[in-house]
């Protein structure tokens, strides 16, 4: 028995800015505002950078549950242990059920995006190459990282998304130093012409960009004091990565200039950040900044890559599929089999795909990934309210926090889904809905299986952080 207890358990390793850099490595900046600041462009026109605005100020709402969450539980589950506790093993296990493909849909999109990226960069070279090859090539080097010490991961992650941030940054100074395209002004801050509508639903690109803030809780058996350590990563990684889609959301409006041919460039751009850079800083620059963003959609699909492993790390030890998902590595301290599991599962759906292009690759795997993202988030929300109002923490206008979340959550959901979008959009919502039907069969068929789940929830300490103590360390 004690054998097996250890080979079950995670080795704490990490500090606040290693468990920061996964939740920044999934939502991966670079590669977030490589294309995003030109769809919301599409739809709002001007104000791109209110639209994103309005995505920060929901994510700071969003975040503040899981932030909460976090100070009481230290778990691999993350949604799993936060809603299992709070609505039960049954919802806890729909809940890391759907976070679960979110991850594994976003490690599929962002290996495909690697492609993508890397095909683009090799193209400004004059070399043509099929994206699934550098795809297959990152998976591998995934795996190889993530079947190692999760310490490695995570300053991988770090070095490479820090280093492409600095590119942009740099792009940014260069352009906003020199006026844009017709000087500095805060028409991109300003409501369009197309009116509140249309940036109320350019936000949702911008929402999109912060999808998998919440990775840094999945290390919470990995981290050093981590009922204080991951809610600062957590809240590090939301304001980060804020202030850097703000800041650059608006400089590419004032790059490609304010007036309707500027917007227009900006809304046809698939490579707003290359295009910029061949017209400020030439053409070295431009295959810099790709090759940046081929690196950060690397870091995203590492970090979704570690995330989705943990998720199913944590269902396996405590009753779901075979036992070995829930081993650990002697050596390197990592969930190993369970890392196995959903590498093999993105390359093979990346090799299924060859036929689509790499941006297809990731358009259509991302809108499953954060379709199911917004279900978790919205239960999460209800789970917090329920909670902690339970336990006394909340009180007075605390709970209007995730109320306004919810709302705002809702309405991306319902932004995704309706009007009913082109095939073979308008399929997706059906495959989570598919994917969430297959999580109802297995609760109610195994019950077994929610015993287990519920005994596991209930030996978790549920002891939260000391904040003033907190306060008062070093």
């Amino acid at each position: 028995m004690e054998r097996r207890k250890g080979l079950t358990k995670l080795r704490p390793q990490l500090g606040v800015i290693e468990a920061m850099a996964l939740s920044v490595g999934i939502m991966a900046p670079t590669a977030a505002m490589a294309l995003n600041g030109s769809l919301a462009a599409s739809i709002t026109g001007t104000a791109v950078a209110l639209a994103f605005l309005g995505a920060v100020i929901t994510i700071i709402l969003t975040s503040f549950s899981f932030i909460e969450f976090s100070r009481q539980y230290a778990h691999a589950g993350s949604v799993y242990v936060f809603n299992g506790i709070s609505f039960g093993p049954r919802l806890g296990f729909l809940s890391a059920w759907g976070l679960l493909l979110t991850y594994t849909a976003f490690t599929v999109a962002s290996t495909a995006e690697v492609g993508l990226f890397f095909q683009t960069f090799l193209g400004l070279l004059h070399v043509n190459i099929h994206w699934l090859i550098p795809a297959l090539v990152a998976a591998g080097l995934i795996w190889f990282l993530a079947h190692r010490e999760v310490k490695l991961s995570t300053r991988t992650t770090l070095v490479v998304e820090g280093l492409s941030v600095l590119l942009i940054l740099v792009l940014a100074v260069v352009i906003l130093g020199r006026g844009g395209a017709h000087g500095l002004s805060t028409v991109p801050f300003q409501i369009p012409k197309a009116g509140f509508s249309a940036v109320a639903l350019a936000s949702v690109f911008g929402f999109l960009s912060f999808a998998g803030f919440e990775g840094a809780a999945t290390l919470g058996e990995e981290t050093g004091n981590p009922k204080r350590s991951i809610p600062r990563a957590i809240l590090a990684a939301v304001l980060f990565t804020g202030t850097f889609y703000l800041v650059i959301s608006y400089t590419q409006a004032i790059g490609f200039g304010t007036d309707a041919k500027g917007v227009a460039a900006f809304a046809g751009s698939t490579s707003p950040l290359v295009d910029l850079a061949k017209t400020y800083l030439g053409q070295t620059m431009a295959v810099a900044i790709s090759l940046g963003a081929t690196v950060s959609a690397f870091a995203s699909a590492l970090g979704t890559g570690l995330a989705a492993a943990r998720l199913l790390f944590a269902l396996g030890r405590d009753g779901f599929g075979p036992a070995r998902l829930g081993s650990v590595h002697p050596t390197h301290a990592s969930p190993h089999v369970a890392v196995a599991t959903i590498m093999s599962i993105a390359i093979v759906a990346d090799i299924i795909l060859v036929e689509q292009t790499g941006a297809n690759v990731f358009a259509y795997a991302g809108t499953v990934g954060v379709l199911s993202l917004l279900l978790v988030y919205l239960t999460t929300q209800i789970g917090a309210i329920k909670l902690f109002r339970s336990l006394g923490r909340w009180r007075g206008a605390q709970p209007l926090i995730p109320l306004i979340a919810i709302v705002l959550l809702g309405y991306a959901l319902y932004s995704n889904v309706y009007p009913i979008p082109a095939a073979p959009y308008n399929y997706f919502p059906y495959a989570v809905l598919a994917w969430v039907l297959a999580g109802i069969v297995i609760v109610l068929a195994s019950p077994a299986l929610v015993t287990r789940l519920g005994k596991a929830l209930s030996a978790i300490d549920q002891t939260p952080v000391d904040r003033t103590a907190a306060l008062e360390e070093p």
